[in-house]
């Protein structure tokens, strides 16, 4: 059997709620920093476009600030507000033109400041459900109760932009150690109001209610992704989850609350979750286990080196067809229904295409130097 014949499988469409998708492959939110005050800039919709042309199905958007002071700080990271409803249609359309479907991804940083600088004076300060960062990195402080009435409504309003300029979905972000995540882990959520503290249960509160309130408002023609992590940026090992049960309560929480797919993200999509109990079942294949929606698996496939290494100067290694069997082997065994593919489309815009045709010898290998390089090049400019 020649590649492209053993692959075919991953090329059937997908049902995301309302919106079909024409393959299983997506790429995922990945900050370009590509943004002037929070406004996307032609080249980034011309990066989006590119990608779409190269045969992915779903594209989502870097995450984008909801439409609340405290958001973000960092100037090139995107916004979703009314300043930026312009650039974005015009990201959508370009998407859409190419055949393939475009969700917003809707975020807050909350106590993280960000990749790039410390919170500068006179801004907003950071604001997260007990201000901390980590369980012993305090930042900001913490929210309100009239503040997360706040910030449920500015996750409604950008979800409604998005609507407004035609995107087919909106992801709700909740992962990495960014303001809802922080809800969920236990280490960076001590409060004693019904939101937080030592049950998961209170701990899922507020991300749900901001999950219905978007899938509310954005109301049955729109899909509702959600996305969500185990590790943190500040912490590879940090467990929202410690059992397969707490997975499950997580899981059906967000079903219940309206998500239409499910986003589980790891740094290895082959990693084993719980490796004492299955040693061949990734937290994609665990989440599969209990949802009813779709689950998107994550997780340096093509590559050697995961999301967050540092290459010191070289460029990721690609893997080969040994990668694409596996990955075959667990889509095919039911673990997952689409997978997520950043740096491999970052570096190659055709990567798609090339492996619907089974070229995986012509695939363009990542190189983090070129990328980041590429970055303060733009910064510079701008």
């Amino acid at each position: 059997m020649d590649v492209a014949t053993m692959l075919a499988p991953l090329f059937e469409p997908l049902e995301v709620g309302p919106v079909t998708l024409r393959n299983r492959f997506v790429m995922p939110g990945m900050q370009r920093e590509w943004c002037v005050d929070g406004v996307p800039t032609p080249r980034l919709a011309e990066y989006y476009r590119r990608r779409a042309a190269g045969g992915t199905a779903l594209i989502i958007s870097e995450a984008c600030a909801v439409d609340h002071p405290s958001a973000t700080q960092r100037p090139v990271f995107a916004w979703l507000a009314e300043r930026s409803r312009d650039a974005w249609a015009r990201c959508v359309d370009a998407v859409r033109g190419e055949g393939a479907e475009f969700f917003m991804q809707l975020w807050h940083e909350g106590a993280y400041p960000g990749r790039r600088g410390e919170i500068r004076p006179g801004d907003p300060p950071a604001l997260s459900p007990s201000g901390l960062m980590t369980a012993d990195r305090p930042n900001g402080r913490a929210l309100t109760t009239a503040e997360l009435d706040e910030i449920e409504a500015a996750f409604v309003r950008s979800a409604l932009l998005a609507r407004s300029i035609g995107a087919s979905g909106v992801e709700v972000h909740a992962c990495h150690g960014y303001l809802l995540d922080q809800f969920l882990w236990h280490e960076t959520n001590r409060r004693d109001d019904g939101f937080g503290g030592a049950d998961l249960r209170d701990r899922l509160r507020f991300p749900t209610r901001v999950i219905a309130a978007v899938r509310e408002a954005v109301g049955p023609d729109m899909a509702v992704s959600v996305r969500f992590s185990q590790w943190k940026e500040a912490d590879y090992q940090a467990r929202i989850a410690e059992t397969p049960d707490e997975l499950r309560v997580v899981v059906e929480a967000f079903e219940a609350a309206g998500a239409d797919m499910l986003h589980s993200s790891t740094r290895r999509f082959w990693t084993p979750e719980w490796p004492e109990l299955d040693a061949d079942l990734g937290l994609a294949g665990w989440v599969r286990r209990f949802a009813r929606v779709p689950v998107a698996a994550v997780g340096s496939l093509g590559l050697a080196t995961d999301v967050m290494t540092r290459l010191n100067g070289r460029p990721a290694e690609q893997i080969g067809l040994p990668a694409f069997e596996e990955l075959l082997r667990r889509f095919e065994r039911g673990d997952f229904d689409l997978m997520t593919v950043g740096r491999a489309q970052i570096a190659d815009p055709d990567w798609v295409a090339k492996v619907r045709r089974g070229a995986i010898e012509e695939l363009r290998a990542y190189d983090s130097v070129a990328a980041e390089r590429e970055l303060e090049e733009f910064v510079a400019a701008s």
